[in-house]
């Protein structure tokens, strides 16, 4: 009989471990799926972001050596007016500077900052125009040097650097854009794994809530049956709802005290028919 019962009871902790295990698992699912998600999410947006970042770095970088390449070039102009001694003219690396203008356009290819890009080609083209006339200039007793350097060499290198600090103000501009937009990303991308902890949090308490009214309360209750029988010889009477293993073993107790009270009555009654 009682043996019966411990089987009845071994059962029930399978079937409760079973039901934890199932329900657990479900809950570090959660959090799996949400912590993948998280990662690929970040590692995408860390990914594109990082690139855009590293083209706007290396795009600051060609632009400053474009304004050292030109800044060199007018200066060593500006001595050569100043210098009557000179004369050998600057020599300007044009190839270098072009290369240089290439790379950054295509450092910021499909962005908006390209027309500004253009705009610095263009405006190089026309100091270079003016600046080729330099040899005439220098050779000619007509002309005043200075007055052609300030009158027209000096307003289109103002254009071109205007220009260069354009470009250099919109890829400071695309920098920080890219920056927030990093950032914004980080927070996007920590969303599913918060989302995923305040889900398991409520499955959670979803859950203590679960066992302890379906499955502690009901075995505290039937301890509480069977002592009061051992202890008291009270009638076993606790019933709940259900169909599961522990309901089942609940009638199966109720069953078992009930036959034991039985054959304790039986017994009772043979001694005293037989002390009669």
């Amino acid at each position: 009989m009682f043996r019966k019962l411990r089987n009845r009871i071994r059962e029930v902790h399978l079937s409760l471990r079973t039901k934890l295990l199932l329900s657990f698992s479900s809950i570090a699912v959660v959090l799996l799926i949400s912590s993948i998600i998280s990662i690929m999410e970040y590692s995408r947006m860390s990914s594109y972001v990082s690139e855009l970042i590293a083209d706007d770095i290396y795009s600051i970088n060609v632009s400053q050596k474009i304004s050292t390449l030109l800044d060199g070039y007018n200066l060593q102009v500006l001595t050569a007016i100043g210098d009557s001694s000179v004369t050998r003219l600057p020599d300007f690396d044009q190839r270098r500077f072009v290369a240089s203008c290439d790379s950054l356009k295509a450092s910021i290819a499909g962005s908006k900052l390209l027309p500004l890009a253009d705009s610095v080609l263009y405006s190089y083209q026309a100091y270079m125009l003016t600046s080729l006339e330099l040899e005439s200039v220098i050779q000619s007793t007509f002309i005043d040097s200075r007055s052609w350097y300030f009158g027209r060499l000096q307003p289109a290198f103002n254009h071109l650097r205007s220009d260069i600090d354009n470009l250099n103000t919109g890829i400071y501009a695309d920098l920080q854009a890219h920056s927030e937009t990093f950032e914004r990303g980080f927070y996007r991308s920590i969303i599913p794994g918060a989302v995923a902890v305040g889900v398991g949090i409520v499955l959670v308490l979803l859950l203590m809530f679960f066992i302890i009214a379906y499955y502690v309360n009901p075995v505290y209750k039937m301890l509480d049956g069977l002592d009061n029988y051992r202890d008291y010889n009270r009638k076993y009477t606790y019933t709940f709802e259900g169909d599961d293993q522990l309901s089942s073993l609940n009638t199966h107790v109720s069953e078992l005290i009930e036959e034991n009270r039985q054959l304790r009555r039986k017994v009772r009654e043979y001694k005293e028919s037989e002390e009669g």
